[in-house]
């Protein structure tokens, strides 16, 4: 990517883009024509294409994949074979992806031209947000950031999620000054792999410079709710420290150490007073935002797809008084596109895909109901593909993906609709991810998945003469971090027992369910503390059939009728929860490392 268009800031990033969508056509040719002309001669074009660079064989010979289809090519170049099996360019990094495969994650190539994409995707956004929001050049963001941990490939290849690469890259750490991203947080607070200590210190950062900060933000709607409680747990501990001008001994890292010294340079008790009076006070801890960052203008935050949930908790938050903004879609595969209209409601959402990303596909969906049903892995012939410019307005679409890192082809899950149109390029609204029926943070658990661990758990249950009859389950949000809770409808098959069954056998059930979902999943609950333990509600016989009543009621087909795996309606969940006998949890953290 040319160097010159990652420094482009303002009206000159403007201009871009208006070239960009408007040769959106354009654009996408010549992308897929470099990566067939650079990546033609490695093992796997080759061995479709035969040597040809020709986009129309490109087309009509190489299938459409799912992670099964390009994972013995990763699996090699990570055990050490050369990058040239998918990509010309040397594989810099694997980037771990929040899907999984096998109850392992994906991993997906990734190459250094790939921070350049990224960093030019994120210098668009505060020339489109200034548009809307003038005078961000003078304050500062207090956006929490946050790395994970690494595992690297067995060839030495570091392995890590996209964001941690992004964060400990030079296009981020090594950034020149710029007035519209100065943010509150110091880079070794970012960087520090204790997530504790890292919201700590970020946190305390973002209260010391609280008259300067004009945004809030964190990636997810659900990391930014963690900070919230965190912060109320922790409000009178940062207090002290401010009043001090210590940090408190509970912060170990050194280099959270030596960043917080210079910003708690000295005592200042009439900022503790002031943030004490706001967040000690018997007052509702609604608003609290707006009354802690006053000069706050929004907060940027996802909040569409699953977390979409966390909505009215971040409006509690703000007092409904801060927009929340969702500038960019991307994923762990690829970088797609902006948001135009960030300061939109959350549920009309659209982002306009930039064809100098990757090169687009679309696998077109009848209609949405489709999705979540089991069977998402069926084949897909390639002339059904439609190209970025050729998708129709109001149509849905799984989303297909070429880079230049060596994907070809490949079926991200997402299922999107085409709302408009800005000049060539389509806007789309995330509609949800392919067959995920479960999701607290970066966790994703499809129906599957979800049954296969209740198959193992349940097996604990026979025993004790007991039998489960039917389960569904719920993401609960209502608290953070929320958790996933299983109601189980449970039978005895013995006229022998008289009582229900001794707690550690449903808590051992709970345990056992999460160590048998993914590893997304697993580091979620035990290293990120991002979903909270499992819970499974065990419900009186007969509310299942009392369940399928009431579906029917609202309009199901009895002929048709099978127990949803996944409970949001309202209704159905008032129903469930009114017929609980006894509630239980998992009481140990399920192993995480793959």
């Amino acid at each position: 990517m040319d160097g010159k268009k990652l420094e482009y800031k303002g009206e000159e990033a403007l201009k871009e883009l208006e070239k960009l969508t408007e040769k959106a056509d354009e654009v996408q040719e010549k992308i897929l024509k470099e990566i067939l002309t650079r990546n033609g001669g490695t093992e796997y074009l080759n061995k479709y294409l035969g040597g040809s660079t020709d986009i129309s064989s490109f087309k009509h010979q190489i299938p459409v994949i799912t992670y099964a289809g390009i994972r013995p090519y990763i699996q090699r170049i990570g055990n050490g074979e050369d990058s040239s099996l998918i990509s010309a360019h040397p594989i810099t990094e694997m980037i771990i992806s929040s899907g999984t495969s096998g109850g392992e994650p994906k991993l997906m190539p990734s190459i250094a031209e790939d921070l350049d994409r990224r960093t030019y995707l994120y210098n668009l956004i505060m020339p489109i947000m200034n548009q809307y929001v003038p005078g961000l050049d003078e304050g500062k963001a207090m956006y929490l950031y946050f790395t994970k941990a690494e595992m690297p490939t067995p060839s030495g290849l570091p392995a890590r999620p996209v964001l941690t690469s992004y964060y400990k890259s030079k296009h981020f750490k090594c950034r020149p000054y710029d007035p519209f991203n100065d943010l509150t947080s110091p880079i070794e607070a970012i960087l520090c792999f204790d997530s504790r200590q890292s919201m700590y210190c970020q946190l305390l950062a973002g209260l010391i410079h609280r008259s300067k900060v004009l945004r809030l933000g964190a990636v997810f709607g659900s990391a930014f709710l963690r900070a919230i409680t965190f912060l109320e747990r922790n409000w009178a501990h940062l207090c002290d420290d401010i009043r001090s001008g210590q940090l408190s001994s509970d912060v170990t890292d050194s280099g959270c150490r030596t960043a917080i010294s210079n910003i708690l340079t000295s005592p200042d008790p009439q900022l503790a007073d002031a943030i004490e009076t706001i967040c000690g006070g018997r007052g509702s801890w609604k608003g609290i935002l707006g009354r802690l960052w006053p000069r706050a203008k929004y907060i940027e935050v996802v909040v569409t797809g699953s977390m979409a949930q966390y909505i009215p908790s971040l409006e509690f938050y703000s007092g409904r008084k801060l927009p929340l903004v969702c500038t960019m879609y991307a994923s762990s595969e690829c970088y797609f596109g902006l948001n135009l209209k960030p300061l939109c409601s959350p549920d009309e959402v659209a982002y306009t895909i930039l064809p100098n990303m990757a090169y687009f596909e679309f696998i077109p969906l009848e209609n949405v109901v489709q999705v979540g049903e089991e069977g998402e892995e069926e084949d897909v012939a390639q002339d059904k593909l439609l190209d970025l410019v050729n998708v129709k307005l109001g149509c849905y679409y799984e989303l297909v993906v070429t880079t230049l890192a060596g994907l070809y082809r490949y079926r991200i899950g997402d299922v999107l609709q085409v709302v408009g149109f800005y000049n060539r390029a389509p806007q789309f609204r995330f509609i949800c991810r392919r067959n995920v029926i479960l999701s607290i943070d970066t966790d994703k658990t499809n129906e599957e998945d979800l049954h296969k661990s209740v198959t193992i758990a349940k097996k604990l249950l026979e025993a004790h003469d007991a039998l489960l009859v039917e389960y569904t389950s719920n993401a609960d949000t209502s608290s953070v971090p929320g958790h996933y809770v299983l109601y189980w409808e449970i039978v005895y098959t013995s006229v022998d027992v008289a009582a229900p069954l001794d707690e550690r056998v449903l808590q051992e059930c709970c345990s056992a369910v999460e160590e048998s979902l993914d590893y997304v999943y697993r580091r979620c609950r035990s290293y990120d503390k991002s979903v909270g333990p499992l819970e499974i509600r065990v419900v009186r016989p007969g509310t299942f059939e009392a369940l399928m009543d009431l579906c029917i009621g609202q309009g199901g087909s009895i002929n048709q009728y099978k127990t949803p795996r996944c409970i949001k309606s309202g209704s159905a969940l008032h129903l469930l929860d009114s017929k609980v006998d006894a509630s239980f949890f998992s009481t140990r953290d399920p192993t995480w490392n793959p």
